[in-house]
């Protein structure tokens, strides 16, 4: 197919529609009273940047202005839409284009999410327009659709769940209980609902080797060996896989005490070659100030050594 080319409407609609006095009267006149009321038209900024389809521009033009108005910073987003037949999903896809400028609002550094207001310039050949702009009238159940996108969202907060609550929550009780303790630092608190849970078996067995290699990677227990070795001892159908996690566990911790050994060794025989290095330069030192004739009391104050380690320095 070939590449659609913006149609002479886009050029009339920018022409226009770019220049901030002809905005500011179609924004004027156009505007709703209850957001004209909030916003000052007297700060638009014409906006770069377009939010349409690639495929849609000969079919659309849009310009986006910002503005302040009483609730901080805001935009509006025009669009015509110059195509023969109307958009069904319009209302969905204004939607999509307010999004869009919120978040390059956000990309730009601020906190909070801008009014964007969005309007249809329709010159269509069907009239009146046929289709509805809210674009919740494009669900099958726009009551239930309305219910769901006009409130919060759910939210599933496992931090404060009770313990014994999530313990009833079937299948998906050993992803709540872990995600919840995963970064105590005492795991074996709740080690009896894990067995419990691992006992009931109705987890697969991928789900437990990613639970156990999660607990591995992300858990900030104090002793990651004794939760696996007592789980293992517990849970007889993960034995294996429990124990063989146990031992690596137990492996790498002797070679990681080997290692801090040999570390904690390495740096006291440094330790312990520096101090000699700079006694036997205070021997020297002391041995030339007595043949140079330095008077012992001055030699004394400065290697710190007594008259007794002197006198066996001169012999």
């Amino acid at each position: 197919m070939s590449k659609k080319t913006a149609s002479p409407h886009d050029g009339l609609f920018k022409s226009f529609l770019t220049t901030p006095e002809t905005a500011r009267d179609f924004l004027d006149i156009h505007l709703p009273a209850h957001l004209r009321k909030v916003c000052d038209l007297s700060t638009l900024k014409l906006q770069p940047g377009s939010f349409l389809e690639d495929d849609l521009r000969a079919y659309y033009s849009d310009v986006l202005y910002s503005m302040k108005t009483e609730h901080g910073d805001g935009y509006v987003y025009a669009l015509i839409e110059h195509q023969s037949s109307p958009d069904l999903h319009m209302g969905f896809r204004m939607v999509r284009y307010a999004i869009a400028a919120m978040q390059q609002h956000l990309d730009a550094g601020n906190k909070e999410l801008p009014l964007v207001i969005p309007l249809l310039f329709y010159h269509g050949h069907v009239s009146p327009y046929p289709y509805s702009l809210n674009w919740l009238d494009n669900f099958a159940e726009p009551a239930v659709a309305k219910a769901l996108y006009t409130h919060a969202f759910p939210l599933i907060d496992v931090t404060v769940m009770d313990d014994n609550e999530i313990m009833q929550h079937k299948r998906v009780a050993l992803l709540e209980l872990v995600q919840k303790h995963i970064r105590t630092r005492d795991l074996q608190d709740f080690i009896e609902q894990l067995v419990t849970l691992l006992l009931i078996d109705n987890i697969t067995d991928s789900q437990v080797n990613t639970l156990m290699e999660y607990i591995l990677r992300v858990g900030e227990t104090n002793d990651l060996h004794t939760l696996f070795t007592t789980l293992a001892k517990q849970v007889p159908k993960h034995e294996e896989k429990l124990m063989t996690i146990a031992e690596q566990l137990r492996q790498e911790g002797l070679q990681q005490g080997l290692q801090q050994g040999l570390q904690q060794g390495e740096n006291k025989g440094l330790l312990r070659g520096r101090q000699e290095g700079q006694q036997e330069a205070k021997y020297t030192m002391a041995h030339d100030l007595l043949l140079a004739g330095v008077d012992k009391e001055i030699i004394m104050k400065t290697t710190g050594f007594s008259a007794n380690e002197l006198d066996k320095l001169s012999h």
